[in-house]
């Protein structure tokens, strides 16, 4: 196929993608008020707790088993690499712009961590079905393509839950320390000012009281006797209760457990264990009606998600505060360097072997350094309060040049694997 050709099976999905977000958009403008906030927000809540475990869990019980999962074990290094290697560029980012501490998480965030979940279950599917794809039949480039992105969809939710939570969530306790820091210095600062004023007014009160009363000996008679010299004995498995109990106040344990993680460890369970899969999986399968039933509610994540998504960017519309030199920072991370690192890192891993040869499986490798911002950071940060009117003007940037960025490198990588 020849570079136009590639570019415009790549251009197709990106082109479904800003069609939906713009209709979510549109809902979302006041003076049609479909898709208000209060409606993203039940929404929301329904495709998080709802269509997107299903969506996951069904793709994953039908298409992972325990024959092909061993050929898969790379792309949560693949990820992880992705994480760590945004996270270094965000770093250096937050320190050349001298960013202020309520965005530093934020922009760690949005460098670290892509959006592997929606997107791919999105451009995926899509690039399979168009005329002359590099991938093969339609039908088997579908069902191992949706097996791949609901793998790269699940892993992206634990290391976003666990990594990138905590990351915002450290940016914005710092934030706070340095608010009240700042709320206690002007505390002193009038208390000072009002003890002098004090003290001129009316020196004497201030002098201290030669006088003893009975009630005062009693007092320092009832005083508790403590040897400060004295040391409390520690068991070990005193210590390493404390030790536990301050790293599970640290991690939120609970955000690990998100219900796409539910869903992704029940659909690798009936996938790889034959038993389960037969009852579940099949056409002959007695218990069918479940996995059906799961799968339709899976069809409806993908359009619900993106229209959530356009109704979100409106707040980006309206602009902020944000520095320039920010936005196209992140811009040049998600869309430059990382997809630069992403051809070094997956062409390393096929040189020494330590990723099969399948046009598809590396396409989906490469194009997890190639995604905008995972739109749930806007659900961390306004949850924590730090950086949320930022959030949507970098997601409004982000997503609205993704739809060149995406382009390109999707037509670069499918020329690069086929």
């Amino acid at each position: 196929m020849g570079f136009f050709d590639l570019l415009l099976v790549a251009s197709m999905p990106v082109l479904k993608v800003l069609l939906v977000t713009a209709l979510g958009l549109y809902l979302a403008l006041e003076n049609v008020d479909v898709m208000g906030e209060s409606t993203r927000k039940q929404l929301n809540r329904v495709a998080f707790f709802v269509f997107n475990p299903a969506l996951v869990g069904s793709n994953l019980a039908r298409t992972v088993t325990s024959e092909n999962i061993v050929q898969l074990w790379f792309m949560p290094i693949n990820i992880l690499i992705t994480f760590i290697i945004g996270s270094a560029l965000g770093f250096i980012l937050v320190k050349v712009t001298r960013a202020p501490q309520h965005v530093k998480g934020l922009i760690l965030g949005c460098c670290a961590s892509g959006n592997l979940g929606n997107l791919p279950l999105i451009i995926i599917p899509a690039v399979c079905k168009e005329q002359g794809s590099p991938f093969g039949a339609p039908d088997v480039c579908h069902k191992y393509g949706m097996a791949y992105a609901s793998i790269s969809m699940a892993i992206g939710a634990v290391y976003l839950w666990s990594y990138v939570f905590n990351i915002i969530r450290v940016s914005a306790s710092k934030m706070t320390r340095e608010e009240h820091k700042i709320d206690e210095s002007v505390k002193d600062t009038e208390c000072t000012v009002d003890t002098k004023k004090l003290v001129q007014e009316c020196p004497e009160a201030l002098l201290p009281s030669t006088k003893r009363t009975s009630t005062d000996d009693l007092d320092e008679l009832t005083l508790p006797l403590v040897n400060p010299d004295s040391n409390c004995q520690v068991s070990t498995w005193g210590k390493l209760k404390q030790c536990l109990t301050k790293i599970s106040k640290k991690i939120n344990l609970q955000s690990l457990l998100a219900p796409s993680t539910i869903g992704a460890l029940v659909g690798f369970i009936v996938g790889v264990v034959p038993h389960i899969r037969g009852l579940l999986i099949g056409t002959g399968a007695p218990l069918r009606a479940i996995e059906d039933s799961a799968s339709l509610l899976g069809d409806a994540a993908i359009p619900a998600v993106t229209l959530i998504m356009g109704g979100n960017l409106l707040r980006g519309l309206r602009g902020s505060g944000v520095q320039l030199s920010l936005i196209a920072g992140v811009v040049a991370v998600r869309y430059i360097f990382l997809p630069i690192v992403g051809i070094v890192v997956v062409k390393g891993a096929l040189y020494f072997g330590l990723v099969h040869d399948d046009p598809l499986y590396l396409f989906v490798l490469l194009l997890q350094y190639a995604l905008p911002p995972a739109m749930n950071i806007g659900t961390m940060t306004q949850l924590f309060g730090a950086g949320e009117s930022e959030c949507s003007v970098v997601m409004l940037w982000t997503y609205a040049l993704a739809s060149v960025a995406l382009t390109v490198w999707s037509t670069f990588f499918m020329w690069l694997v086929a």
